[in-house]
């Protein structure tokens, strides 16, 4: 696929960018001293057991945000991930992000599929406000020790503030990933058909999935926010091609949950 093939030099690109942005001024420590603020967090959930099953488990992960301080953010979503922003000036913002990959064991559903190990992601995002109740985000990903693919998230949340501490938002989202990445989640080799069951399968790379997702948010405290929130995806092409999920999961994805976060503000 050539746009996933362009990918590396696109990361390469932005990171160069990245680098030229912390040297800029006093230099690196330069750019770095000043105002900063950490926000921690979790999030509790109800998804399926793992990307395109059709069993449903209660588990939670972590949220994490570390960036310059800035005019203050419009919009955060629970689907942002650990993100380092270089550029925030109140209507865009980019830098450096990673999201954390729990490994895929080979029971239930997944019985005679080789284990996904636990590994990462990283890469670049940026994000921008084309009006003042609309966020668009784009994160691209490549995957260390769990897969070597690459991963293309997007998305798009319309705001609005139901009153000065709740705050109703929802978009639709899309992702993308390479061949690797398919391979690792949803491949099944000569070996892994015989002892699954299951037909063999050696995807391509192309568009993962489409969806919608919305949210409610309370502001408990100025730092501290709290909110509920639903997503709905409906796997596609090599995803939903794969005979793990046509044969013993589901295309349609559905996620129920609460989070809540805290910033921290501190100097360096």
């Amino acid at each position: 696929m050539r746009s996933v093939r362009t990918i590396p030099v696109v990361l390469a690109t932005f990171m160069l960018g990245a680098t030229g942005v912390a040297e800029a001024g006093d230099g690196a420590f330069g750019w770095m001293s000043g105002d900063w603020y950490l926000t921690l967090g979790a999030t509790g959930m109800v998804a399926p057991s793992f990307e395109g099953g059709k069993r449903y488990l209660l588990s939670a992960s972590p949220i994490i945000s570390l960036g310059k301080a800035g005019p203050q953010a419009r919009f955060v979503s629970r689907n942002d991930n650990i993100s380092l922003a270089l550029i925030d000036d109140g209507g865009v913002r980019a830098g450096l992000t990673g999201k954390f990959l729990f490994s895929r064991s080979s029971d239930d559903e997944l019985k005679g599929l080789d284990p996904v190990r636990w590994g990462g992601e990283v890469g670049g995002f940026f994000e921008f406000y084309p009006t003042d109740w609309l966020r668009a985000r784009a994160e691209l990903r490549h995957g260390i020790r769990a897969h070597n693919g690459f991963v293309a998230d997007i998305a798009a949340d319309a705001f609005y503030d139901v009153t000065p501490t709740v705050r109703i938002s929802g978009g639709p989202r899309v992702s993308f990933a390479s061949a690797n990445y398919f391979d690792a989640y949803y491949g099944v080799n000569a070996q892994e058909a015989a002892a699954s069951g299951l037909s063999e399968y050696n995807p391509g790379g192309g568009l993962k999935s489409t969806g919608l997702g919305g949210a409610i948010t309370w502001k408990v405290t100025d730092p501290m926010t709290a909110s509920l929130f639903g997503e709905y995806s409906r796997l596609m092409g090599p995803a939903a091609d794969s005979s793990l999920v046509r044969e013993r999961g589901d295309r349609n994805q559905f996620t129920i949950g609460v989070s809540t976060t805290y910033r921290f503000d501190f100097t360096m």
